[in-house]
């Protein structure tokens, strides 16, 4: 990579880290530009050459997150499978776990909550594809409406991210929270609870 390129990726990377850190500690609302590059120590013009605005380079930090998450998901993903095998989730809690900060601020609702509907509507239309691709490759009828199915379960992860992630230390292993989603995917609610054969109509 040219050192320009590499000078960029850095560049933009401090700020990215800085308007995440500062947002943490003071809310998003309360960040400026100004704080953003003393917090990055980098000039105005370097931040204007990258982005038009704070909320610009919070969209970005979104996009990056989510580029990377599914570039993590795409090789686990099987319409051949009948069940869930639950490495997605567990994939997704890796990737949150490293990218912990960006995670708490988009999940959080900063920036007027734009980050979390931007994230909940690409997991969601992403869910959504992945289930109607598997119910049509194995000849499967949704009972539900698969959009309403993929925001229920996208809903479901986001409350338990969230939870996980501000939580210090994790109140649940990791696999084992992957493994209790699977089994809540698989058995449903009723089951979980502690119900059994099926719920009366």
């Amino acid at each position: 990579m040219p050192p320009e390129d590499r000078r960029v990726r850095r560049s933009r990377r401090a700020l990215r880290d800085a308007l995440v850190g500062l947002a943490l500690e003071r809310g998003y609302a309360n960040v400026t530009v100004e704080d953003i590059t003393a917090r990055a120590d980098l000039g105005r013009a370097t931040f204007y050459t990258h982005y038009t605005d704070k909320d610009d380079l919070l969209s970005h930090v979104v996009t990056d997150l989510l580029d990377e998450l599914e570039a993590r998901l795409r090789p686990l993903a099987d319409v051949s499978d009948v069940g869930f095998t639950g490495k997605p989730v567990l994939e997704m809690f890796r990737h949150a776990l490293e990218e912990r900060d960006a995670y708490r601020v988009i999940l959080r609702g900063e920036g007027d909550g734009r980050a979390l509907r931007r994230f909940d509507d690409d997991r969601s239309a992403a869910v959504a594809a992945a289930f109607a691709a598997r119910a049509e490759n194995l000849g499967v009828t949704p009972r539900i409406d698969i959009d309403v199915v993929a925001r229920a379960w996208v809903g479901e992860q986001t409350a338990l991210l969230r939870w996980w992630l501000e939580s210090d230390p994790p109140p649940v292993p990791l696999d084992e929270i992957a493994d209790m989603l699977r089994n809540l995917s698989l058995h449903g609610r009723y089951w979980a609870i502690g119900f059994e054969g099926e719920p009366p109509a």
